[in-house]
């Protein structure tokens, strides 16, 4: 793992890349490991397109106010819509060799939503996936029972709010590496998201970890180091599951 600190989109964009060569670099020893997991707060904050169609439409802000605010604005290459990174959100960057994982682009989605789900209910937080949106959403209709990796049950009681975002994903894979990956909401400014309509979804609402829990809310530390442990027990599974 390496933890980037806060970085400009563009520098944390200019390692993955590099780190995308290294792991291709890597494919034909299997005494070397499977890829590499960069962690970022992204500063200034971000808005990024991605290479859906109509994305760039779902930026309602006008340059002005974002220039005002101090938020950049960048399209790249990932998949999926329109999404924000700033200060307090812990982006995650697996770049991984998914053949010598034996994953596919789904298989691999599903396991970094995994990944999310039992991070947050570490802290008590009750996620669940929504089958027409990928990501992780917590309360709503949707809302399951979950156990954390501490043992604890995530909280049970009816949650009659709209389901909310916590977490976005997008990925690009190349020769069967991945890059980019997941912001999980900790607690940024979710006033940001009022600049575009996330991931294209209208009328879907965002969520961080502090706005769940108050003052309850874990550090952004601690969360960091449950979901780096949750990312690198789901690669070491799935190496195992290939080698049989």
């Amino acid at each position: 793992m390496r933890d980037l600190g806060r970085r400009r989109y563009a520098d944390a964009l200019a390692l993955q890349r590099e780190a995308v060569e290294r792991v291709l670099s890597w494919r034909a020893d299997v005494d070397r490991p499977a890829g590499e997991l960069l962690l970022v707060e992204h500063d200034p904050p971000v808005i990024t397109i991605g290479r859906r169609r109509e994305a760039s439409a779902h930026v309602v802000a006008p340059a002005e106010k974002l220039a005002a605010l101090g938020v950049e604005l960048v399209e790249t290459d990932r998949g999926g819509d329109v999404t924000w990174h700033g200060p307090g959100q812990i982006v995650a960057y697996p770049i991984l060799d998914l053949d010598r994982l034996g994953l596919r682009i789904h298989p691999y989605m599903r396991m970094l939503e995994e990944c999310v789900l039992s991070t947050i209910a570490a802290f008590g937080v009750n996620g669940h996936r929504d089958e027409s949106a990928t990501g992780v959403w917590v309360g709503g209709d949707g809302a399951v029972d979950a156990a954390g990796s501490n043992g604890a049950r995530a909280d049970t009681a009816a949650d009659a709010r709209p389901a909310r975002k916590i977490a976005a994903m997008g990925v690009r894979v190349s020769r069967w590496v991945s890059m980019h990956g997941l912001a999980l909401n900790v607690e940024n400014d979710l006033s940001h998201f009022g600049l575009i309509v996330p991931c294209g979804l209208h009328g879907r609402p965002v969520t961080s970890l502090r706005a769940e829990l108050g003052d309850a809310a874990p550090s952004i530390e601690r969360v960091r180091s449950e979901l780096v442990a949750s990312i690198e027990r789901a690669v070491d599974d799935a190496i195992n599951l290939r080698r049989g």
